[in-house]
């Protein structure tokens, strides 16, 4: 799943509504066991230990997590997993993307920012008939987001007709979605809807990455999915003609912003 503004987003990960803040999330890949990703026992002292063996670190640590003199409780120090959490959290919420063409063409009124394939394909992603944008709302393309002074809103879970292993809407056991969180045989096959910004950039697509091209993507949802019992309502066939095909895939690109795929900050440091 994409970083790009992950900062506004409600909840984290594909299929779950608890894990709300990315310190949260980030445990799961740094010290799960099934599956094993990063392999962290739950201290994280490999990690931290190997940190400290790298005094610019230390430093770093040190200056941007001083302890506070006349705290009574018992601090952390400078450099721990606690910090180190935090730490990739501060930096995965500077990941602000808002410069892309269709940015700049609804939000700075520059009418030469979308070619006029693509204004037709933003048509199509807005209209009843297609019908992208009532998943894909919003300024992140995903739904309800989080910011400061606005009430926290919800994550948004479809079920997309990905699979129907049974004719029933089964999806593959080690992979069903929000019902494994909340166990409700409704919320079987539904997973978070995902940010399309720089979308043609973030190949495969759908949560498991079965999908090699945005081409299959459309294919998908022209026929309706898998037409299950459980998938969203919303997900539902459609005709789309070659020339909207290619309309609405234009519009798609325009979400790419090239200023901040290609902006040097983000890159590694060393």
């Amino acid at each position: 799943m994409s970083l790009t503004n992950v900062a506004y987003n409600p909840a984290f990960t594909w299929s779950s509504d608890k894990v709300r803040s990315l310190e949260a999330q980030m445990r799961q890949p740094l010290f799960n066991e099934h599956p094993v990703e990063m392999g962290l026992k739950k201290d994280g002292a490999t990690a931290v230990n190997a940190l400290a063996a790298d005094p610019d670190y230390g430093a770093q640590f040190a200056a941007a997590f001083p302890r506070n003199p006349v705290a009574s409780a018992v601090q952390p120090e400078p450099l721990s997993m606690q910090h180190v959490i935090e730490a990739i959290a501060s930096f995965e919420r500077t990941l602000i993307s808002g410069r892309s063409p269709f940015d700049r063409y609804v939000f700075d009124d520059d009418r030469t920012a979308l070619s006029e394939s693509a204004k037709r394909g933003m048509a199509l992603f807005y209209s009843t008939r297609v019908g992208c944008a009532q998943c894909h709302s919003g300024i992140n393309f995903t739904g309800a987001i989080v910011y400061a002074g606005h009430a926290q809103g919800r994550a948004l879970f479809a079920n997309t007709g990905l699979y129907d292993l049974d004719g029933r809407g089964a999806y593959p056991q080690s992979d069903r979605g929000l019902i494994e969180v909340t166990h409700r045989a409704a919320d079987m096959g539904k997973f978070k809807v995902p940010t399309l910004r720089n979308v043609a950039l973030t190949a495969p697509y759908m949560h498991d990455g079965s999908m090699p091209n945005l081409d299959a993507v459309l294919d998908h949802y022209v026929r309706g999915g898998h037409m299950n019992a459980l998938q969203d309502r919303r997900v539902r066939p459609f005709i789309l003609s070659p020339a909207e095909r290619v309309d609405l895939l234009e519009f798609l690109a325009s979400l790419t912003d090239r200023e901040f795929v290609e902006n040097p900050e983000f890159s590694d440091p060393n």
